[in-house]
């Protein structure tokens, strides 16, 4: 199914009844990756997968998006499907937007998975990239160099970039710039819903350590880790993470029973 919002076609997948919960993906991947949770849960709720906007069968956003932009295309999107108070299920990115959702709108719980939004400390390498690119830029001024500054430049950023830049087009580039360097952390305070923080014990793009202080900042949380698993630890250990999940919602389910 397809929704306009604000002229952007965003892809989504619904079944189910029973209260509303939304599955955020992370950079990178769509509501497929998140396909064997949401046919759990379809058992007890209304589940909704969505594809962001420049993600699955999305369309791109129109210019470069921030992590606002992307929480007020949630917000357009339960506004326009009459859901209220959601359960959030949010991976890397998609914690990154729950965040951002649950820190001032109306929410009735929050699951973050290898959640995105604590702003990693940079490594050596990591400026190493970065003097190596403005260096360049510098060098391509010269008389001579600048005729084929761009693209000498795009092939510097391919050499230099993460693989989640390089996999992408140029508003997406551009997108992933501005949403890493976002540092969330002032919002988690204003989370006042119970909270599950679930981590992969060798996640290596958003460690454990970020898991621990979100629980920290975030007044009702509390975080399990995963042994064994990784980033992706919902899918490493996709039965304790189901175990967990339904454990932590058992009472949601309640409800659904009370009102048949």
């Amino acid at each position: 199914m397809f929704i306009d919002i604000n002229g952007s076609q965003v892809h989504y997948h619904r079944s189910g009844q029973g209260k509303d919960v939304l599955l955020l993906h992370g950079w990178g991947a769509n509501i497929d990756t998140f396909a064997p949770v949401h046919r759990n849960l379809e058992q007890y709720f209304t589940v909704w997968s969505i594809d962001f906007p420049g993600f699955g069968e999305s369309s791109e956003p129109p210019e470069p998006w921030s992590v606002d932009d992307y929480t007020n295309m949630l917000d357009t999107f339960i506004k326009e499907n009459g859901i209220e108070r959601p359960i959030l299920i949010g991976h890397s990115f998609g914690g990154r937007v729950s965040i951002r959702y649950a820190s001032d709108r109306d929410v009735h719980k929050i699951i973050l998975v290898d959640s995105a939004g604590i702003k990693p400390k940079r490594s050596w390498k990591y400026h190493a990239k970065v003097y190596t690119y403005k260096a360049s830029k510098l060098v391509l001024n010269l008389p001579g160099l600048k005729s084929r500054k761009d693209d000498i430049l795009a092939n510097v950023k391919k050499r230099l970039g993460s693989t989640d830049y390089q996999n992408v087009s140029g508003v997406m580039q551009q997108t992933l710039v501005k949403v890493v360097n976002e540092d969330l952390q002032h919002y988690l305070p204003k989370i006042s819903v119970p909270s599950l923080l679930v981590w992969g014990e060798h996640d290596d793009a958003t460690p454990v350590s970020d898991g621990r202080t979100m629980e920290e900042k975030i007044p009702d949380a509390g975080l399990v880790v995963l042994k064994g698993a990784g980033h992706y630890a919902y899918l490493d250990n996709l039965q304790e993470f189901l175990i967990i999940l339904n454990h932590f919602l058992d009472k949601d389910k309640e409800a659904r029973k009370t009102n048949e």
